[in-house]
Formats: structure tokens, sequence, C-alpha cells
């Protein structure tokens, strides 16, 4: 029994339609064939920059929200952002279920490989897959982080030097555009697969924050999820509908997307 978690977090964004994402969580939900949905009641309010981080009493409460709504879940979980932070805990939960086997796959246009003191901003999306691996904000470092081995990159194309002076020396594996289907070489599972919806193309998809040029195309990045095996979670995050008409053919690229991932 698969379930969708609808998690409408917007705060870790700094976008001009951040808190589109809330309604962009319920759409994807709605799009994911779960057997049920489960909708985390997170709080709305803007929250207080703290520790170089905006909106982080918020982003902690939050994030308690999410466990213990998990805790409540016995099978595959689907997540359904919101902005990237939603995956901090179902990606702990697959860590402390499956070890240092587990293996997560993030595809992103860009690294979210920020810290506090590299990212002035304070927004907590693009510091997601550093605090996973333990050298984040404090309070949302989880107990057990990734290993640098564990984490594949896919499709990144914007970022900071610091973020690629990150993945340099960490030993975290990075792939472009051209080179996407070397991310799952060797990859045999478990599996987490974490879609930020700014890989795409937007020609292709433009209800993100923040459209990169020169992403992937849907029918590509579909391909390449339905060719994973002992997928244990997943996530795709990041739509920001720019107002409450469904695009009919964005609706379509992620349900494309949902169901090439196996769970």
């Amino acid at each position: 029994m698969v379930t969708a978690l609808c998690v409408p977090q917007w705060q870790g964004s700094s976008a001009a339609g951040a808190r589109r994402l809330a309604v962009g969580a319920g759409r994807t939900a709605s799009l994911v064939a779960a057997d049920a949905v489960v909708t985390v009641p997170v709080r709305a309010d803007p929250g207080a920059f703290d520790l170089g981080v905006k909106a982080l009493d918020v982003l902690v409460a939050n994030l308690d929200l999410t466990r213990a709504a998990l805790a409540g879940i016995d099978g595959p979980v689907f997540t359904a952002g919101g902005e990237c932070g939603v995956d901090l805990a179902p990606i702990a939960r697959a860590r402390a279920r499956h070890g240092d086997d587990l293996t997560v796959l993030w595809f992103d246009a860009h690294p979210d490989l920020y810290t506090p003191q590299t990212l002035p901003s304070g927004s907590f999306h693009g510091m997601v897959l550093r605090t996973l691996l333990g050298d984040g904000p404090a309070p949302l470092v989880p107990a057990d982080p990734l290993r640098p081995e564990q984490v594949v990159l896919a499709g990144i194309r914007a970022g900071d030097p610091s973020e690629y002076d990150y993945l340099e020396r960490s030993g975290v594996r990075g792939y472009g555009v051209a080179d996407l289907e070397r991310a799952v070489e060797g990859v045999s599972g478990p599996v987490y697969v974490h879609v930020d919806l700014d890989v795409l193309d937007p020609g292709a998809f433009a209800s993100v924050g923040y459209p990169e040029p020169d992403g992937v195309a849907p029918d590509r990045l579909a391909a390449l999820l339905a060719s994973l095996d002992n997928v244990v979670g997943a996530a795709i995050t990041e739509h920001a509908p720019p107002d409450d008409t469904t695009d009919q053919a964005e609706a379509d690229v992620i349900r494309g997307l949902a169901a090439a991932i196996r769970l």
C-alpha cells in the first residue's frame, strides 16, 4: 500500500511565488497513484530568521509534524512537496531502515549544498542535501546523516562555486544533463528518489520557483526513473503553479514521472 504524503511547506524558499508551493504540493499528491493520501498539518506562517536560516522555527516544527505523520504509515511513502525541505524526514526514515545500503538519487538543477554561512538569503531549500549529509543548521540535521558515497546528484547545471567545491571535496557524485544516464550506473538499491521539478527544461515544465535553461526532457527523466529497481521511497517537489488554473500538460508531466517510479 503506497501512501502519498502531502507536505505543503513553502517557507524554505525565497522565490517570489513561494507560497504557491503549498498549492503545488496538493496538486502533486493528487497526481500520484497512491492508495491513500496523508496531508501533514504544517504551519502556514512565515516564521523567523534564526541561525542563518529563513523561517527556522517553522521548519523545525514542520519537521516534527512530518515525522509524526510518517510514524503512522507502515508501507512505502511518496512525498509530495512543497519545497525540497519536505524530504528531510522521509529520507531520514529510509536511512534508518536501510542503513549504509541506501542510495539517494537527487534530481535537481541546483546542488542544494549551501550552508547558512554561504547562502545569505537563508533559503533552506538550497541547503537540504548538505543538511542530510550532516553539515547544515543543527536543529535540522538528522541523527544519522547520509554518507557522501550514498548520494548521487543528477541534472545539476546551476549553483555557487562553494557548492561545487564541496562536491569535489566530499566524494558526492554529481552529473549534469548531458551525462544524466551515468547517474544510475551501478545503482542497485535500495534507492530513494528525489525529484525537484526544476531539473526539467522550463520549456516543458515552467511552474517552479527557480527555472534553469537547458534542462532534462520529461520523457528522458521518466525513462531513467522507470529503469530503477528496488525503489524504497520517492518525492516530487517544488511545483509552484502560478494560479488556480490547472495546466493539463504540466499535470501530465508530474503524473508520468510519478508513474515511472515503482514503489
